[in-house]
């Protein structure tokens, strides 16, 4: 996927994925992460 040029939010969740790992595999595809941010929804 081509995220080049692109801004993301990254929403993680603690028992999921979180939000660092989302933000580091699409900044590795180019993207430009603004927010970045893990939580627990209960």
């Amino acid at each position: 996927m081509q995220l080049q040029g692109k801004k993301i939010i990254a929403l993680g969740e603690r028992d999921g994925i979180q939000g660092g790992a989302i933000a580091q595999c699409t900044a590795s595809a180019g993207a430009e992460v603004v927010l970045e941010v893990t939580h627990c929804f209960v």
